[in-house]
């Protein structure tokens, strides 16, 4: 399962999407975060289902392999889905004891599971199809305003690219602590939930040690290349908007106004009968 995480890979393939400016997507991935955030009808959510669907095939990426990073998240979805059906009042729908079901919270239940599945797929789309130097590069761009008063932006692109980077890295390096420690008689599937849970804590000693050591070399690496953040750093490929990124991001705007107007459809009925209503029209 632990190999299954999708966030922080990369995917190495020629495709349109690949060859696009790493400014494009991380703006397309923000903007389809707040996308996803307006939807407020299962119509909306269609919508953006059917934009995430062509963007996974624009990309050449196997859908087989979108899908099956969102194991990494079965745990989170199902604890999500549970406690809203549970947990959100309304009319009853099924009664199991002191619990309640009820419809709203399976309406609640299923939008954020739509929506969070959606997130994880959108913001893996960005890193599978984006290389950690170029995502750097493009959200150092971006915040680039943000030295006028005084904030090291290069710094904090480049942390936010080796900690995406680092991701599936400490995903392989638990899969094989665990796999090490399996063949030693550990057990990390039988028993309660907390009894695993315990059963994990072994694992973290030398995870730590190993994410340290990790971060030590790659200290000492960057040192031993002189490295001295953004001071005096030249690009070997500077970053150009291309005829693609226009078309892109045009794209974008529409999905966003697209989700917007889902989101105020009901109103607009509203307003559009009541002002028929006052016009005589009906």
């Amino acid at each position: 399962m632990l190999r299954d995480i999708t966030i922080g890979q990369y995917y190495d393939v020629d495709s349109p999407v690949h060859r696009l400016d790493p400014r494009t997507k991380v703006l397309g991935t923000v903007i389809f975060i707040v996308g996803l955030f307006l939807v407020k009808s299962f119509l909306g959510f269609a919508a953006a289902g059917i934009c995430l669907l062509l963007l996974i095939r624009c990309s050449n990426i196997p859908l087989k392999f979108i899908v099956r990073g969102q194991k990494s998240i079965a745990m989170l979805l199902l604890f999500t889905v549970v406690l809203n059906m549970f947990m959100v009042k309304g009319d009853v729908l099924v009664r199991i004891w002191f619990l309640k079901i009820t419809y709203q919270g399976l309406y609640t239940a299923l939008f954020m599971g739509m929506r969070l599945i959606m997130l994880v797929i959108g913001c893996s789309m960005m890193t599978l199809t984006t290389t950690p130097l170029q995502l750097t590069d493009g959200l150092e761009k971006l915040l680039r305003p943000l030295k006028k008063i005084k904030v090291p932006v290069h710094d904090i692109a480049m942390m936010m690219s080796i900690a995406l980077r680092f991701i599936p890295i400490l995903m392989e390096e638990t899969d094989k602590i665990m796999k090490a420690q399996s063949a030693r008689g550990a057990d990390f599937e039988s028993g309660s939930l907390l009894r695993r849970a315990k059963s994990l804590i072994p694992v973290l000693v030398p995870l730590f040690i190993s994410a340290f050591r990790r971060a030590d070399e790659l200290a000492t690496a960057m040192e031993a290349r002189c490295y001295r953040g953004d001071e005096g750093r030249t690009k070997m490929k500077e970053l150009k908007y291309r005829t693609g990124d226009y078309v892109a991001m045009v794209l974008l705007l529409l999905f966003l106004l697209a989700m917007i107007f889902s989101r105020y459809l009901p109103g607009v009925r509203e307003l559009a009968g009541t002002v028929l209503t006052l016009l005589g029209v009906r």
